[in-house]
């Protein structure tokens, strides 16, 4: 017989289950015990071809893992290193009955997943090292390492942060219709965060063709899985909805058998699944890990479940061990040929250090301002948002109510029954939200995702913050993030201080971020098209107290450049940098001082990062002074920025202290009466510009 009777797996599971119970605890994986595979499933998947070649990938894994543990020990492979051996089976299963079309995500313990996805040992082993020959150009390293180009998304050292990735590309499937499947690795520590509930119920409700794989090895970190939930995750998939499937995860036959066959079922159009797999990892949670959290009894009674002992002898059963020994020869051979490679590649270039932080972008010219007809902000949003999703079949829209709904404010209105299937109403789940977009992004779409107040980043900053910024950067450049993230914010009508914040500097902090924040009709609608084509992730920033302002409607071609700053008015007395909503304020005031013959240069920031300093500094060098206006707190915000970079490259052309103009240091007030006196106002502005300009050198 070419795999384990249920009943030796039962033997090996009760005495597991029995450690859990002396502490009282039910562990996660006990309901899984029960294996759903009959050997009907296998008995195709027990040619000799086919046992060989999963030898041999299994074999590969636990070859790579255990040189790396070496390398690591001699100090050749630096950071962190979490390995999988003993999980060998779990990953090869899983990613067998997997082609081009289909996309994995992993873990910080990653390495098996890549490899039983193809992933060369040439380059892991340079990676893993640092070196430029790397999968990633020495950029990702361990826990990072991945390649979008063979459907690899990534290991990931934030626990449970590919899951909503792998929701993204599991919407990118789904709506290219190809038939492609995505496999989401995750630990049964995953299990406790928030992405896994918002992952799996998104999936779920858009019936998406994503495989949950969890490879439960009974720890979460140093903690026993017993001690960290109370329900097994089939009492879970129940409350999503969706499929739940045991396996035995160290005998890799049924694993393939079982993944075979919901795979098939995936491509036929089912809708997403969870799979427990239940294994154990032989070394500690990290290479070093003292391991004081298990018993060495425990390890040693799963080492005699050893996935390539299983399958090696079930080979040797059937007369194959001349094939068992010319495979292990290969697999020697092929990783030594890979150390020597990777050990003679050279490290980085110096001039390297900043390469594929952003990608870069098209040459866009600034346009002429329109001068006719009329447009609301809100419709120029509206109108951006139609166009791209006419011109271009991979552009979609998600979010909370953005499509039934329209959106809040309306924005959306009538664009679901327009684009069928390309205007998705999410539940409200921040973070999968903005996964899905990253996802999807790395599969190849261009998603808008919304945020429906721009005060809710905090809920979702991971997802932007170390994925989407990052990714690009961790891949070695092997990857492009055409995403949009849309929300709004404005201050000034009792929203209080959870719907009133301007957090731009927070976002305008993260290399690989650009954020936006326009003023005007036109530039909304020409900077929103262009967010939208643009291969980098962008924020794009709305004021919801400038929806229904008024200004000239552009051309239905009308783009506008990121990261360039345009002169809304010219002067030679002072320069005033602003953008947003604020921007009226600083014109109405330098209209007013025009009267009494002081002429006053008003910059329209429009993008907040990549900062445009070049035409700041070229207005200062007229005017040799500098006020800076924004609705957010001035501590460590654009204004500090703009003040450091006049005093660094404008020194000698200031002729006064730059001076910024900024809401006050507290949360937004509630009572009106408070947050007048907390926003900047007019009144302020002119105060600024009359003290810079009766400052003398």
């Amino acid at each position: 017989m070419f795999f384990r009777t249920l009943g030796i797996i039962l033997t090996v599971g009760a005495a597991r289950q029995q450690s859990h119970r002396a502490r009282g605890r039910r562990p996660i994986g006990e309901k899984s015990m029960t294996m759903t595979e009959s050997n009907s499933r296998t008995t195709d998947l027990g040619n000799a071809a086919t046992l060989t070649e999963l030898y041999r990938r299994m074999l590969t894994i636990r070859r790579f893992e255990e040189h790396a543990a070496r390398l690591y020990r001699d100090s050749r492979i630096p950071g962190f290193l979490h390995l999988s051996i003993g999980q060998e089976a779990s990953a090869v299963g899983a990613c067998w009955p997997l082609d081009d079309r289909d996309v994995v995500t992993s873990t910080h313990r990653g390495h098996g997943h890549c490899i039983a996805k193809g992933l060369d040992v040439d380059g892991m082993f340079a990676e893993l090292m640092g070196k430029e020959t790397g999968t990633c150009k020495g950029r990702g390293g361990s826990m990072h390492i991945a390649d979008p180009r063979k459907g690899i998304f990534g290991a990931n050292g934030i626990v449970g942060a590919g899951l909503p990735i792998a929701v993204g590309a599991g919407t990118a499937a789904q709506l290219h219709r190809s038939g492609g499947v995505v496999v989401a690795f995750f630990g049964d520590g995953a299990i406790a965060q928030g992405v896994f509930h918002e992952s799996v119920n998104l999936a779920a409700v858009w019936d998406l063709p994503v495989i949950f794989f969890c490879e439960n090895n009974g720890y979460s970190e140093f903690s026993a899985a017993a001690d960290q939930h109370r329900a097994t995750l089939r009492e879970r998939a129940a409350g999503y909805g969706v499929e739940y499937h045991g396996v035995d995860g160290n005998d890799v036959v049924q694993v393939a058998a079982l993944q075979r066959e919901l795979v098939a079922r995936l491509r036929a159009g089912a809708g997403p699944m969870i799979v427990e797999a239940t294994t154990y990892r032989w070394h500690g949670h990290y290479e070093g890990d003292p391991e004081s959290y298990r018993d060495a009894e425990e390890l040693a009674e799963w080492k005699k479940r050893d996935p390539l002992v299983l399958l090696g002898d079930t080979m040797r059963g059937r007369g194959m061990a001349e094939q068992l020994g010319v495979v292990e020869r290969e697999v020697d051979a092929v990783i030594e040929h890979a150390i020597e490679q990777a050990t003679a590649a050279p490290y980085p270039a110096a001039e390297t250090v900043g390469d594929f932080v952003t990608t870069p972008r098209a040459d866009i010219p600034e346009p002429a301002t329109p001068t006719g007809g009329s447009l609301k902000i809100m419709h120029a949003i509206t109108n951006a948002l139609n166009r791209e999703l006419a011109d271009d079949p991979t552009v979609f829209l998600a979010g909370i109510d953005v499509g039934k709904g329209g959106n809040v404010y309306g924005l959306t209105r009538g664009l679901a029954e327009k684009y069928p299937g390309r205007v998705r109403d999410t539940p409200i789940s921040e973070s999968a939200i903005m996964g899905t977009a990253v996802g999807a992004a790395m599969a190849g779409y261009r998603p808008v995702v919304e945020l429906m107040y721009f005060d809710f980043i905090g809920v979702c900053l991971d997802q932007l913050m170390n994925q989407a910024a990052k990714l690009r950067f961790m891949t070695g450049g092997a990857v492009t993030m055409p995403l949009v993230v849309r929300t709004q914010f404005g201050a000034g009508k009792s929203s209080g201080s959870q719907h009133s914040q301007s957090l731009e500097g927070l976002l305008a902090h993260i290399p690989g971020l650009t954020v936006v924040m326009p003023s005007t009709p036109a530039d909304t609608y020409g900077l929103l098209r262009a967010a939208i084509q643009d291969p980098n992730p962008v924020i794009f920033i709305e004021n919801r107290l400038l929806y229904g302002k008024k200004g000239p409607e552009p051309s239905a071609d009308h783009l506008v450049p990121l990261g360039k700053a345009i002169v809304r008015r010219s002067g030679v007395d002072a320069t005033v940098v602003s953008y947003s909503k604020m921007m009226y304020d600083c014109l109405a005031v330098a209209d007013r001082l025009s009267a009494e013959g002081i002429e006053v240069e008003v910059i329209d920031l429009r993008t907040i990062s990549p900062l445009d300093f070049d035409t700041v500094l070229t207005s200062l060098r007229k005017t040799n002074r500098l006020v800076v206006v924004h609705q957010a707190v001035g501590e460590f915000g654009v204004g500090a920025e703009l003040a450091a970079r006049a005093v660094r490259e404008g020194f000698w052309y200031l002729d006064a202290p730059v001076i910024r103009v900024t809401a006050g240091p507290t949360p937004a007030p509630y009572t009106p009466a408070l947050e007048q006196l907390w926003l900047p106002d007019q009144a302020r502005i002119e105060a600024a510009i009359r003290e810079s300009l009766d400052a003398h050198p």
